[in-house]
Order: C-alpha cells, then sequence, then structure tokens
C-alpha cells in the first residue's frame, strides 16, 4: 500500500523517547497499519513505535505529533526528560537507486515496509547517538577520578560517581545488545528480502554498525578501567587496613610490657 500519493518528498523525525514503549498496548489500536515493527496513522501521517523507545514520524503535523505523544505518555517506560532526535528528509525517486543521495533519503514508493526500514535505520541512530553521549560523560568521569587518584592516591568522592558510571555503562551495553538490537537484521527483512539493499545503503549512510562497533569497544574499555581503578582503591584500603592491625597490634604489645615493667594493675 502506498501512502502520500501527493507528495514529492516529506520529512521523517526519529524521537527516543524512554528507555521502552509498551507497543502490546497498542496492537488493537484501531489505527493500526502493520507490526513488527508497529506502524500507527497519525492524522496525514503515519508513526512507526518501538518497543525499546523510539518513535520514528513520517509527515505529521505538529498538532497531530502532539496528539500522538501524549496517548504514548502512559506507555513510556522511564521516559526521557528531553527525547533525543534526528531528521531527514525522504524523497518519491521511483526512476533512481534506493537510498541516499545527498543526504536525502530516496525511495521507490511511500509503502508501508519501505517507511519500516528507513524507520528501524532514522530509529537506531538515534538510540546510537543517546548512548554515545553517555559513553562520552563516563569518559570524562573516570579521567576526573583517575586524576584525583594520581593526586591524593584516594578516588575520594569521585569514587561514588565512578560507580555509577560503571552501572551505567552495564545498562548502555545491556540496551545496545538486548533491546536495542543494533546488530541484528531487522525482522521486517526475513520477510521482505527485496528491501536488504535499501537497508544496507541507509545502515551504511547513518554508519550503525561501526557506530555499534565503537561503542562497544568504549563500553568494554570503560568496564575494565573502571574495574581495575576500583581494584586499586579496594588494594589501598586493604593495605591500610593491614598497618592499622599491625600498628594496634604492636601499641598492645607496648602497653603490655610498659604494665609488666611498671607494675600497673599488678
Amino acid at each position: 500500500m502506498s501512502l502520500f500519493d501527493d507528495a514529492a518528498a516529506i520529512r521523517a523525525r526519529a524521537l527516543l523517547l524512554g528507555e521502552r514503549v509498551d507497543v502490546r498496548a497498542l496492537e488493537q489500536h484501531g489505527a493500526r497499519l502493520a507490526s513488527a515493527p508497529l506502524v500507527l496513522k497519525a492524522g496525514a501521517g503515519v508513526a512507526v513505535v518501538f518497543r525499546w523507545g523510539a518513535a520514528v514520524l513520517f509527515h505529521v503535523a505538529k498538532a497531530e505529533e502532539a496528539r500522538l505523544l501524549d496517548e504514548l505518555r502512559p506507555l513510556i517506560g522511564d521516559a526521557f526528560g528531553a527525547p533525543d532526535q534526528e531528521e531527514a528528509e525522504v524523497r518519491l525517486a521511483p526512476d533512481q537507486p534506493e537510498g541516499v543521495e545527498a543526504s536525502v533519503i530516496q525511495v521507490a514508493a511511500f509503502t508501508v515496509e519501505r517507511l519500516q526500514v528507513v524507520a528501524e535505520a532514522l530509529g537506531r541512530s538515534v538510540a546510537l547517538a543517546r548512548s554515545e553521549a553517555q559513553v562520552k560523560d563516563s569518559v570524562a568521569a573516570i579521567e576526573s577520578w583517575a586524576g584525583e587518584l594520581v593526586k591524593t592516591g584516594t578516588g575520594g568522592a569521585l569514587e561514588r560517581q565512578l560507580k555509577k558510571h560503571l552501572g551505567a555503562t552495564l545498562l548502555i551495553q545491556h540496551a545496545m545488545a538486548a533491546r536495542v538490537e543494533v546488530g541484528e537484521k531487522p525482522d521486517l527483512l526475513w520477510d521482505r528480502p527485496d528491501l536488504e539493499r535499501l537497508y544496507a545503503r541507509l545502515e551504511d549512510e547513518y554508519e550503525v554498525k561501526e557506530r555499534d562497533k565503537i561503542l562497544e569497544r568504549k563500553l568494554a574499555l570503560i568496564s575494565g578501567t573502571a574495574a581495575m581503578m576500583l581494584d586499586i582503591v579496594a588494594a589501598k584500603r586493604s593495605n591500610r587496613l593491614e598497618w592499622y592491625i599491625v600498628g594496634l597490634i604492636v601499641f598492645e604489645i607496648l602497653l603490655t610490657v610498659f604494665t609488666m615493667t611498671t607494675g600497673i594493675g599488678g
């Protein structure tokens, strides 16, 4: 089924709304056009909604977007205060190769399946962008903490922040691998192999695989570095504790000798 017959080009707007969206609650929605991923009619446009928290809007007016987001809000888990977003132009070009030309996405027709493929690429790209920003913050925190460790020999209050960022890193790893499944082939393509070339070109344009691999390496580096630094602090604390115990033993011996030699308590 072709959509937007009267339009030569439409705007696509990808929003990362939260950690997840309860798409099952929308499966019986009267405006549902397709599933896996879920496609809803939204005024003159359509919205593709993903369970891992993204919604990609095509040709949706501002008023209709606000209405749709109000409808989705109760279904969003761990909603973000300010949704991450990414935009693109999608142009009808039946006589041109499908893919990206001069930053414009070209498709042979505005079919539901093609919009689902475009939404997969844009949704994954915006999810990667958020994770990349979070990793950047974690790297900065570790650098700051490492500097504090070098200067003072202890992590100070920054240790708690390091543990927080280490936990966030593990959550990012889970989100990208288990929920967003950035490195996996979209389910739609198993049924529509004719659209694989379009997705491959979009995947290349947004560097989805490359960014995912870089992110994976950075996350592994952060996890390893943070764990190593926390071990260093734990070892320092252990050494200090051992010295405290030795000091107490020496103090006890000296006290006993002093008591014996002076006759105090005898």
